[in-house]
């Protein structure tokens, strides 16, 4: 841990030194909520959300606060090491299945033409939100979408290949977020509640809302697990395609969701917005950008950050300014990028592109450093191939 800020009701507890002033203030809005417990864990990779910084851990005692959940619920990373030693790959091979995957895989707003099969699908809870997505959710199962999802080859220091993808909950995390923020929000209008702003809003667990949030939010992880199984399924069916390898070890974990758990002694509510479960002994990913290091990991078990570590490298910019669309002295440089990417079979086109380029990240060495108490590295990767949402 690197410092701890003892001004508000809380205390927050900071795994970095260069938080952004929007990130702050958020984390001091959540130290002074009647609703938090003990104190506030902020990741070395956080940045600004909505409501909740990204890398924001929270314990709450008897509400759930979609926002410190997210929109994207069930966010998480795959990743699967293969028998293919990186000696026995060549930059044309790395080509070929790049292009087959992404024949196979559909990214960004495209859907699959076909409904896919899932036996979670004939199990859905019996709430609005997800029995009216439910339709549409067999044709997205698998999809990759758009944003900072991502699906990358990589090398390993152990000389290995391995196959990583980042991908969430598609329209059924969306729409759940939606709805039972706005359902939060008018509730908290109506009793008045004591929050620094709309975005906190919360849910109070003994409410028919509170528990179908948190039902359909479980539905969401599942739903999300599943489709990153089933994108690792076609994605390893290509490398065996051209390869001839198999696969090893898997991990396949979330970075956003709510889960009672038990620490000091009292079983509480916490929210991971973008971080990830780091008890002792737990794989875990933690992805840089896509021209920079990712990590396997094990966690810890630190209690100080909930058993927490961070979900990857945080950005250092927004997309616009990235692309700039938004005109700042921030934005990217194409033949910068390009340099950074060198040696990574790639989509980097034009400057629309430059949204998830390296230079809009941390430094993952750095974010790794600065948790060093949470996690230890078991296996560190390198992006050979990257195929952008």
């Amino acid at each position: 841990m690197n410092k701890v800020i003892s001004t508000e009701r809380l205390p927050i507890k900071l795994w970095l030194d260069d938080i952004e002033s929007g990130a702050l203030a958020q984390a001091k809005d959540l130290a002074n909520l009647f609703y938090a417990w003990k104190w506030i864990s902020i990741m070395p990779d956080s940045h600004q959300g909505y409501g909740m910084p990204i890398g924001g851990v929270m314990a709450t005692q008897g509400v759930i606060v979609p926002n410190a959940v997210g929109v994207d619920i069930g966010c998480g990373m795959i990743a699967i090491k293969t028998t293919l030693k990186e000696t026995e790959i060549t930059i044309e091979a790395v080509k070929e299945i790049m292009g087959k995957i992404r024949d196979r895989i559909p990214v960004g707003f495209n859907h699959n033409k076909e409904p896919q099969s899932w036996k979670g699908f004939d199990d859905a809870p019996d709430i609005q939100i997800v029995q009216q997505e439910l339709k549409s959710a067999r044709n997205q199962l698998g999809t990759l979408g758009g944003g900072n999802h991502f699906i990358e080859l990589q090398r390993s220091d152990d000389g290995y290949i391995w196959l990583m993808i980042h991908s969430g909950s598609r329209n059924f995390g969306f729409k759940t977020a939606r709805e039972y923020h706005n359902k939060a929000k008018k509730l908290c209008e109506r009793w008045k509640s004591d929050i620094p702003n709309q975005d906190l809003s919360f849910l109070p667990m003994e409410t028919q809302d509170g528990k179908d949030y948190y039902e359909a939010m479980k539905y969401c992880l599942r739903f999300a697990e599943a489709s990153r199984a089933l994108m690792m399924e076609k994605a390893m069916g290509v490398v065996k395609l051209v390869t001839g390898a198999d696969r090893e070890s898997e991990v396949n974990i979330h970075h956003n969701y709510a889960a009672f758990e038990n620490h000091y002694g009292k079983n509480v509510l916490i929210h991971r917005k973008g971080a990830t479960k780091a008890t002792v002994g737990l794989q875990g990913i933690i992805p840089g950008s896509m021209g920079t290091s990712s990590y396997i990991v094990e966690g810890l078990g630190n209690p100080e950050s909930f058993m927490s570590c961070s979900h990857g490298a945080g950005r250092t910019m927004s997309r616009s300014e990235a692309t700039g669309k938004r005109k700042t002295d921030r934005s990217l440089d194409m033949e910068t990028e390009l340099k950074r990417m060198e040696g990574v079979v790639h989509g980097l086109r034009n400057a629309k592109d430059l949204d998830e380029a390296p230079g809009a990240y941390k430094d993952i060495d750095v974010v790794m450093k600065n948790q060093s108490d949470l996690v230890k590295v078991v296996v560190k990767l390198k992006p050979v191939g990257n195929i952008k949402g």
